[in-house]
């Protein structure tokens, strides 16, 4: 088994991970610029330190033995914790060092991308040397991340409000139901009635709204767990389904979407910047909020 790292080993555990990540040896040729009978003997030097064997590899192709998946693993976090002294060992003489991982829905409005953008733009003036790490996913999977520690901050809107984490209103977003061109109820589109809408079939969220004062309908046909995947549903004509105004306004100049009822059948929701609760947040996260906080209030002085 693996004692005292060397420089040897740490050469073959990013052979090793460069494998992985390809799917087979004759993949990893070209990110390593060696040859696959090189990267072999590379990997059995390795199991040899080791004392297993991480891979089945041959004609019959190549896949991790039970042992090797676990190994991926824990390779993974040593090289990740290496990288980061290195940067942080590089940067020492910076105020901030570190990474800041921020997570957002998708289609946020325009707007809101340029402020989040002119935050980012603020941040950077600090004295800093932090690697940004931006993901979009659905609001489940935000929270999720937070909690286990994966993200620093999340933009969205959440159902859940979860003790651990704070929420801080950021913005009012603008629901309203539409149909799509071929939808029957296209030629009434603005002044569609509730129990009009009732009897035709919805396509809905896989997550809930919590601003949302409409109950789901009875006729749900088809769910989406992102806006554009609902915006396909409703674009067919075949279901009615709640959008964002400012993300369907393109559909509708083209005449594909047309809003139901927008003075009844709408609600709005709130966004908020949700972090873990401020005692436990770093100072580059409170840096970042702090940014973000500012933009906000330059653009929205009153």
């Amino acid at each position: 088994m693996l004692g005292n790292l060397s420089d040897l080993d740490l050469r073959h555990l990013r052979v090793f991970l460069a494998v992985v990540d390809a799917g087979g040896l004759a993949m990893a040729q070209h990110t390593l610029n060696v040859s696959p009978s090189t990267i072999s003997i590379q990997l059995a030097n390795l199991e040899g330190r080791l004392g297993f064997r991480l891979c089945e590899r041959g004609r019959s192709g190549f896949r991790l033995t039970p042992k090797g998946a676990r190994f991926t693993e824990l390779a993974r976090i040593l090289m990740a914790a290496i990288d980061d002294f290195g940067q942080q060992a590089r940067n020492m003489d910076r105020t901030l060092v570190g990474t800041l991982r921020i997570g957002t829905i998708g289609h946020l409005p325009f707007s809101e991308n340029i402020r989040i953008s002119q935050a980012i733009a603020r941040f950077r003036q600090r004295d800093e040397a932090v690697r940004l790490e931006l993901v979009i996913r659905s609001p489940r999977i935000l929270e999720e991340q937070l909690l286990a520690g994966d993200l620093d901050v999340a933009i969205g809107y959440f159902w859940n409000r979860m003790p651990t984490l704070q929420f801080t209103p950021l913005f009012i977003e603008h629901q309203v139901a539409y149909c799509g061109a071929a939808h029957p109820l296209f030629s009434q589109a603005g002044s569609v009635t509730q129990d009009q809408a009732n009897q035709h079939s919805w396509a809905w969220r896989t997550y809930p709204l919590p601003e949302s004062r409409m109950e789901a309908p009875a006729l749900i046909s088809a769910s989406a767990d992102n806006m554009e995947a609902l915006a396909i549903l409703v674009l067919s004509g075949q279901h009615l389904g709640f959008m964002p105004q400012h993300f369907a306004l393109p559909y509708q100049k083209q005449g594909l979407l047309a809003p139901l009822n927008p003075q009844r059948l709408q609600y709005d929701v709130t966004f908020h910047v949700v972090t873990r609760q401020q005692r436990r947040l770093n100072d580059i996260t409170r840096a970042f909020l702090a940014d973000l906080a500012a933009v906000h209030l330059d653009q929205n002085p009153g």
